[in-house]
């Protein structure tokens, strides 16, 4: 079911054992990274917002100036904005169900940003083709959460070092993070996808 609700455009199924908490690419919307959902985990609860900023007309999650470089009052603006839905619609929709942050590219640029922000502290992640979204002064307590970050050596987009530095400071604020690197591009392979399976299968 996709609804305007508590602020944001969203499809929320409803499900047993965790809530997914998609959050998906520039260009995509609620609807994008569902199927991957049910391919991965089938009977868990699903919640996809639409990001809310747009990039030549495109859904994303905050705006930028260029690929790589991010408006960041914009970031910490919409990442307010998104830990409050979040806040609530889990709390109503979902209670008491762990959750598992899944996003991809901007996606997952949200979700490290709402987790090193202190907004949000899922009890894991999965970050696809991520890249630190902004250097944090302080760290937040992020012990206790399992992250997978899944990244291309060739990415050109979210570039490696960028991705290594996102590992770097999620470790500093105490998560349990996993990184895989794929002989890959932007794009995800069936590598990725197998090494999800198996981490949510864990977590």
């Amino acid at each position: 079911m996709t609804r305007e609700a508590w602020g944001f455009h969203h499809r929320f199924e409803p499900g047993e054992g965790r809530v997914l908490v998609l959050l998906h690419g520039t260009g995509a919307d609620e609807n994008d990274l569902v199927p991957l959902a049910r391919s991965l985990e089938h009977g868990a609860a699903i919640l996809s917002p639409r990001g809310k900023s747009l990039d030549e007309g495109s859904p994303r999650w905050f705006r930028r100036f260029g690929e790589g470089r991010f408006d960041l009052e914009d970031l910490a603006e919409k990442s307010r904005e998104l830990a409050e839905f979040l806040q609530t619609a889990l709390s109503e929709l979902a209670p008491g169900l762990p959750t598992t942050a899944l996003g991809y590219s901007n996606g997952a640029n949200m979700a490290a940003a709402l987790m090193l922000a202190g907004l949000w502290k899922p009890d894991a992640a999965v970050l696809l083709r991520p890249m630190i979204p902004f250097e944090p002064e302080s760290l937040p307590d992020l012990a206790g959460t399992r992250i997978l970050i899944a990244a291309g050596k060739h990415d050109l987009i979210c570039r490696p070092s960028a991705a290594m530095r996102l590992e770097d400071a999620l470790r500093d604020a105490g998560a349990d993070v996993d990184i895989l690197w794929s002989e890959a591009g932007h794009g995800l392979t069936r590598e990725d996808i197998l090494a999800v399976a198996e981490f949510l299968g864990e977590a």
